[in-house]
C-alpha cells in the first residue's frame, strides 16, 4: 500500500501546479520516494515536477496512447515509489472530447483518489454548490478531499469549512493569498537561472503547504494499491523498438528540453543514449540517430548561431544519410535562419531549406494524428513561431486534429531528416517506422 493521488481542479488557474510543486517538495523533504505524473501532453509542468521532486515526471495521456498503455506506464513508474502525485489538466472533467482524456478520465482509469484544488478568491459558501456538483457528477470518481487556494482570512477559511461540512467533503487545507508563490510564466524558458528560481519557489510553497495542509491526513486518505495491468507486452513502456544496439544522440539543455520520459526510456531500451548540449558548444556525438527535441531555441538564438562547428557537423551528418528526428525547436535549429521578435535574423544550422520567425507570433496548439505507411503516430503541437519560407520542401504526410480535421501542420522529409512542429509520442509505437 502506497499513497496515490491526482491533483484536480474546477478550472485552469486554480493553483494545481502551485500545490503540486509544493506537495512534491514537502513529501521529498520527509524522505518519501516521490514519483510525479502529469495528465495530458504538457512538457513544461513535467520539468517543474522534476525540479521539485528530484524525479523525472511522466505523462499520462489517452489521446497519445491506449488506456492499457497508460495503465502500464503508471504501473511501471510508480512501483518503486512511496507516494505518487499526478497533476491534472484544465478543469476536472475537461477532455479533448467531453471527458475523454480529462483528469477525471485518468483518475477513474487508474482508480486514483482526487484532491480538488479550488481558487476561493471572492467567494465563500457558494463553494458548497460547486463541491456538490464536482462530487456527484460521477459516482465512480473518488473525491478524497479539497484544498482551497487564495484564502483571504481566518473568517474566510471558516466559511469554506462550513461549505465542506455541509456537502460532506473533507477539508484538507486552506492556502492563504501569497504573491511570493506565484509560478513564473511557463513560456519564458527554463534557463539555469529559472531552474534555480523554481527550486527556491518549491521550497517557499512547501513551507506554506506544511503549515496549511494536513499532509498526514491527505496521505491516509490516498493510500491505495497500484492499478492492475494487462499482460499484453505491446503496452510495455520500455520495450525495445524494431532496431536495437544503436547509438542515439539526444540534444539536452535549456534550449532543447521538451521531451516525454517514456520516449527517452524507449530510446535507451533500443541502444545507448548519449546527450549533448548545442548551447555548451558540444560537438555532435557519433550516432546512428540524432534526436533534436523541442524547447526554447528563440531564447538562445545568438548562442546557437555562434556554434558553427555543430552546424557544420549536422549538415555533414545529414548529407551522408544520417538519421535525424527534429521536433519544433529542433526543427528550427535545423533551419536556415530564425528571426526573433525584435526582427533580428540569426543563421541556424542550415540542414533544412526553411526560414522561421517569432515575428507576429501566435499560438499553434492541439493534438495531432498522422498515418505513415501502416503506422499511426500521435502527437501534440505547441509553438508560437512560424515558417516563413520552405521553398520546394513539401509536407510528407497529412496531420489531423483530435476531431479528425486536416490541419496545416507539416512533416518534412529531407534526406534522412524527419522534422516538423509536432512533438510525437512513441511509447506505444515504433519511431523507426519513419525510416522504413
Amino acid at each position: 500500500m502506497t499513497a496515490h493521488m491526482l491533483i484536480g481542479a474546477a478550472a485552469s488557474g486554480s493553483g494545481k501546479t502551485t500545490v503540486t510543486i509544493g506537495l512534491l517538495r514537502a513529501l521529498s523533504r520527509r524522505g518519501f520516494a516521490v514519483q510525479p505524473f502529469k495528465c495530458g501532453p504538457d512538457y513544461i509542468d513535467t520539468l517543474f515536477h522534476g525540479i521539485a521532486s528530484g524525479n523525472r515526471s511522466v505523462n499520462l495521456d489517452t489521446w497519445l496512447a491506449s488506456e492499457n498503455h497508460v495503465r502500464s506506464v503508471y504501473r511501471h513508474y510508480s512501483v518503486s515509489a512511496d507516494v505518487c502525485v499526478t497533476e491534472g489538466v484544465m478543469g476536472l472533467f475537461d477532455g479533448y472530447d467531453r471527458m475523454k482524456g480529462s483528469s477525471a478520465h485518468i483518475a477513474m482509469l487508474l482508480d486514483l483518489p482526487v484532491i480538488i484544488i479550488i481558487n476561493a478568491r471572492s467567494t465563500a459558501y457558494t463553494m458548497a454548490a460547486l463541491l456538490h456538483g464536482l462530487c456527484t457528477f460521477r459516482q465512480d470518481l473518488r473525491i478524497a478531499g479539497v484544498i482551497f487556494n487564495q484564502v483571504g482570512s481566518d473568517r474566510h477559511a471558516k466559511l469554506l469549512e462550513q461549505a465542506c461540512r455541509d456537502v460532506g467533503v473533507e477539508l484538507l487545507g486552506c492556502l492563504p493569498r501569497c504573491p511570493e508563490i506565484q509560478v513564473p510564466s511557463r513560456h519564458l524558458g527554463l534557463t539555469v537561472g529559472a531552474e534555480s528560481e523554481i527550486d527556491l519557489l518549491a521550497d517557499r510553497i512547501a513551507d506554506l503547504v506544511e503549515r496549511h495542509v494536513r499532509i498526514e491526513r491527505l496521505l491516509q486518505l490516498c493510500r491505495t494499491t497500484s492499478p492492475t495491468v494487462s499482460t499484453d507486452c505491446s503496452t510495455d513502456p520500455v520495450r525495445p523498438m524494431s532496431q536495437t544496439g544503436l547509438r542515439i544522440a539526444v540534444a539536452s539543455d535549456s534550449a532543447f528540453n521538451f521531451t516525454y520520459r517514456v520516449n527517452i526510456d524507449r530510446l535507451a531500451a533500443s541502444g545507448t543514449v548519449i546527450t549533448f548540449s548545442p548551447l555548451a558548444g558540444d560537438h555532435l556525438p557519433q550516432a546512428d540517430l540524432v534526436y533534436l527535441p523541442g524547447g526554447y531555441p528563440e531564447l538562445f538564438a545568438e548562442t546557437l548561431s555562434a556554434n558553427t562547428r555543430l552546424a557544420d557537423q549536422l549538415r555533414s551528418y545529414a548529407s551522408s544519410g544520417g538519421r535525424i528526428m527534429a521536433e519544433c525547436g529542433g526543427m528550427i535549429y535545423l533551419s536556415r535562419s530564425l528571426t526573433d521578435a525584435t526582427g533580428t535574423k540569426f543563421p541556424m544550422s542550415g540542414v533544412l531549406p526553411l526560414d522561421c520567425t517569432m515575428n507576429q507570433a501566435r499560438l499553434h496548439l492541439g493534438y495531432r494524428r498522422m498515418e505513415w505507411g501502416n503506422t499511426v503516430f500521435h502527437g501534440h503541437e505547441f509553438h508560437y513561431s512560424s515558417i516563413t519560407n520552405h521553398g520546394q520542401l513539401l509536407s510528407a504526410a497529412e496531420q489531423t486534429d483530435a476531431e479528425g480535421i486536416v490541419t496545416d501542420t507539416c512533416l518534412f522529409r529531407h534526406l534522412n531528416v524527419v522534422a516538423g512542429y509536432t512533438h510525437w509520442y512513441w511509447g506505444e509505437t515504433d519511431l523507426f517506422r519513419l525510416w522504413q
